[in-house]
């Protein structure tokens, strides 16, 4: 921690910058974007009486809104992964409507997290990963950073598999997993590709992509002709039984992407605004907050199709419990096939969609992540296709295994869940902690009352997400030796938690004493 301020000096700066006096050359440090990659928003924080003092009301801007539209839509496809997409599926078939409503809150939830993650990223001019590297000692950011990528590479050979099937389903099968697989991987040179010509053409593509998803599902929505009543009253009226609490747990789970929380802190950094200047932030934040709200209503709104499609579909039949994402479109195939357009084909190109926005974006993750933990100072193409590389080999492996054998994917994608929701508490903890932190946030650090709401929703994901580990590890665990190693994982697992929480309540409580005695001294 640095030194605490003389008598006389301010205690904290007026916004988050981050203390660089730490014998680092500032060049050197990795960034999220090159100055010359950002994209100037003219006339930020200009209006009004011209006084930086934050509290006068800027008008609002249309311009300016389309100008910071972007980055909230790039996290906003972790909400609509092939991983997402199949617990939709399953929810619908298994529960009905009645999980309408948690999907909602927990959209709410996400959208909580991503806020404090895109606060982050704006008033420090640093993303998750940078702050991480710099905060925590040598063997714990190693520690984060190797969850990170676990849960990166999880996520993406959801991603990566997803896609994989649809297009097989598109080319009729002549195309097996892993020719689908080498396809998908072929994304990392068309994002290098696109960033070549700006940020703003590769949020375009972007745009396409869940404008396709959109339309699909929402024509099958229109084919399926769910029931109003039913979905009003599964958005509404909150039910739960025994039978669809694995369901509840997955719409949950599924919501907080570990690697989703350190992609939006780096990707609000792709506006150029003047950090020294509070007005600047201050309406920089306003313009995010609106952004990510409308993309994340329309990420609930695609995943609302889908659930209710399936809802509609098969609540109540015998396929319900065998319904995964390598059958669903054969199954909505056998049952609404007479329409205009072969609803099969319907669903694989939402599927293709979703599943290659969210390689690139894991992609782009993976980027900010690897080059944030490790300030690794590389080309673009080179650092990309080394993080590529890392996803990329693991998936290949899964999809030669499971050729020949489809329906095991379904079992892997429990795996793949449970290993991202063990990471999930190194993203939640250090976000909380940092936005939280005085000292880095300055007159932007959260205040109690959201601090307490943003921890009590961090407290419940991880519980509920803990319930998913034990439930998984309790039927999973059938040997002695297997008993043992969950054992002693468990307690590493827990005992580094207790050490980031205690870390920050640590680090709290020194810098709020350092606060008090320092007003001490200067009123003395």
């Amino acid at each position: 921690m640095p030194p605490p301020p003389q008598q006389g000096e301010a205690s904290e700066p007026l916004l988050g910058s981050y203390p660089r006096d730490r014998g680092r050359v500032e060049l050197e440090d990795e960034t999220a974007y090159d100055s010359d990659e950002k994209v100037h928003v003219v006339g930020i924080g200009e209006d009004g009486d011209g006084a930086d003092d934050g509290l006068t009301s800027l008008p609002f801007s249309w311009k300016k809104l389309w100008l910071f539209t972007g980055p909230g839509f790039l996290m906003s496809i972790a909400f609509l992964d092939p991983g997402n997409l199949e617990g939709d599926l399953q929810s619908g078939a298994i529960a009905g409507y009645s999980l309408l409503w948690l999907l909602m809150w927990a959209t709410a939830m996400g959208l909580l997290v991503q806020l404090l993650s895109a606060r982050l990223g704006v008033v420090t001019g640093r993303h998750l990963a940078e702050l991480c590297r710099e905060e925590y000692p040598s063997w714990a950011r190693y520690v984060l950073w190797v969850m990170a990528e676990l849960a990166l590479i999880g996520a993406d050979i959801q991603e990566v598999i997803g896609s994989a099937i649809a297009i097989k389903i598109l080319s009729n099968g002549y195309l097996p997993l892993w020719s689908g697989v080498v396809i998908t991987a072929s994304d990392c040179f068309i994002f290098l590709f696109l960033e070549n010509y700006g940020v703003r053409k590769l949020e375009a593509v972007f745009a396409v992509l869940i404008a396709t998803m959109a339309l699909s599902f929402a024509w099958m929505f229109g084919e399926t002709k769910p029931n109003g009543v039913e979905l009003l009253l599964g958005l509404l009226v909150p039910r739960l039984s025994s039978k669809t609490i694995k369901q509840a747990v997955g719409v949950v789970g599924c919501i907080i992407m570990p690697h989703n929380v350190f992609l939006h802190s780096a990707l609000v950094q792709s506006r150029e605004i003047d950090h020294n200047k509070k007005r600047c932030v201050q309406e920089a934040l306003k313009y995010y907050y609106i952004e990510s709200t409308i993309a994340l209503v329309v990420s609930f709104m695609i995943n609302l199709f889908v659930t209710t499609v399936f809802a509609r579909a098969f609540y109540g039949t015998k396929e319900a419990s065998s319904i995964g994402l390598v059958n669903a479109g054969e199954y909505l195939q056998e049952k609404y096939g007479g329409g205009l357009l072969p609803i099969l084909y319907i669903w694989a190109v939402g599927l293709l969609a979703a599943g290659q926005s969210s390689t690139i974006t894991g992609t782009y993750a993976g980027q900010f992540i690897m080059g944030g933990f490790l300030n690794l100072r590389l080309k673009k193409w080179l650092r990309a296709l080394i993080t590529r590389s890392c996803a990329i080999i693991p998936t290949m492996i899964v999809a030669l295994f499971f050729d020949t054998n489809e329906h095991s994917l379904d079992a892997l994608n429990e795996w793949l869940n449970v290993l991202q929701s063990i990471q999930i508490p190194f993203a939640l903890i250090p976000l909380l902690f940092l936005v939280s932190k005085k000292q880095l946030m300055g007159d932007f650090a959260i205040k109690p009352t959201l601090k307490t709401v943003a921890s009590l929703v961090a407290v419940l994901v991880m519980v509920i997400n803990g319930y998913l580990l034990v439930d998984f590890f309790a039927s999973e665990a059938t040997g002695v030796l297997f008993s043992c190693a969950i054992s002693t994982f468990t307690a590493a697992y827990v005992g580094f938690i207790i050490y980031l929480v205690g870390r920050g309540v640590i680090s709290s409580n020194w810098r709020s004493c350092l606060d008090h005695t320092s007003k001490s001294m200067t009123e003395g």
